[in-house]
């Protein structure tokens, strides 16, 4: 039997949950049937290895390529209120106190030319239902998909701003190799004087300097995955000082073949060096986990102590972007002592 590694007195968090690689089995092989679409599969068990990982992946966009079936059955703005709804309840049945759900809404609209604007109600609608329903409070992350270029990254943007009360963060993702972060420098300077915070995918599939120019050119205050930085002493000291946060998704790195195996990641290194390193999920619909899995599987193959464990629990709290008010209202509900937990 698995040993539970996580602390139950203190909040169970995700900060890296892509709400379009979220998608459940099931609703995909309904919304495929009731649409008439072409779909590779029947019946659950036959679609699961089109849909879901169970080894590693020649890349990174390999992996992303698993995306075409849970944005296929996106087929109007109820289907992204039902994908959006579950995921909610699906945080809830894993039993997670507060997430930061991301999502890109010119990809979860492209498929089926949908208003991107329109895809963005239809999640805050599905959302705002069920946190009210499970009591579980979301934040939202929007997505600018540095694959399409800046042109339509752009288009992508104006929606997000157009909706600007719904977020409280804007990232970058994609193809980070083929697609630098300097060349939306433009962008993220309209999200900063938005007043919404800054969350870069770098340092997956290019090297530290991506990292460095997530930083420097576009304001991260938080870098998803950031694997590459390892390499580059420099910038793990200068993450440190300023506290830059890393989101660390063990599984979905293995699978992606950004690492070799759980052992060879550097998130012990990330918390030796004393980096803000935070445990996530990526996307559990592809990778077929949960965030207990993350903690009680992966973090221990990863070579992390109980104590390290913890300490990633602790950093998903003080790496949010929830108010210092939010996060103390959410350590209190959890029962725990001090807003710096009991380890």
């Amino acid at each position: 039997m698995t040993a539970n590694h996580i602390n139950p007195h203190f909040p169970l968090i995700d900060l890296h949950r892509h709400l379009d690689g979220s998608v459940r089995l099931e609703t995909i092989l309904d919304l495929g049937l009731t649409h008439g679409l072409p779909l590779p599969a029947q019946d659950i068990e036959s679609l699961r290895p089109y849909v879901q990982v169970s080894e590693a992946q020649a890349g990174v966009m390999a992996f992303i390529a698993r995306f075409e079936w849970m944005t296929r059955i996106l087929v109007n703005e109820d289907a992204c209120y039902r994908v959006a709804y579950e995921c909610v309840e699906d945080l809830s049945k894993e039993g997670i106190d507060f997430a930061e759900l991301r999502f890109s809404p010119w990809f979860m609209a492209e498929t089926h030319q949908l208003n991107p604007v329109a895809v963005i109600d239809a999640v805050v609608d599905g959302v705002r239902s069920a946190s009210s329903q499970t009591g579980i409070p979301i934040n939202l992350i929007g997505i600018l998909s540095r694959t399409y270029g800046p042109e339509i990254c752009h288009r992508e943007l104006e929606a997000i701003l157009a909706r600007r009360e719904a977020f409280v963060a804007v990232d970058l993702a994609g193809d980070e190799a083929n697609f630098p972060a300097e060349w939306y420098q433009a962008h993220f300077a309209l999200v900063r004087n938005a007043g919404l915070h800054v969350t870069i995918h770098a340092g997956e599939s290019a090297g530290a300097q991506s990292i460095w120019q997530a930083i420097q050119l576009l304001g991260a205050e938080r870098i998803g995955h950031a694997v590459q930085a390892q390499h580059d002493e420099t910038l793990l000291d200068f993450m440190t000082k300023k506290r830059i946060a890393v989101e660390v998704n063990l599984t979905s790195n293995v699978q992606t073949s950004t690492v070799k195996s759980y052992n060879d990641h550097p998130v012990r290194l990330f918390l030796d060096w004393g980096i803000c390193a935070t445990l996530n999920t990526d996307d559990p619909g592809i990778s077929a986990i949960t965030l207990p899995y993350e903690y009680n599987v992966a973090a221990p193959r990863a070579g992390l102590s109980q104590q390290q464990i913890w300490q990633l629990q602790q950093n998903a709290l003080e790496a949010s972007f929830l108010t210092p008010q939010q996060k103390s209202e959410l350590v209190l509900k959890k029962g725990s002592p001090t807003l710096h937990g009991d380890v």
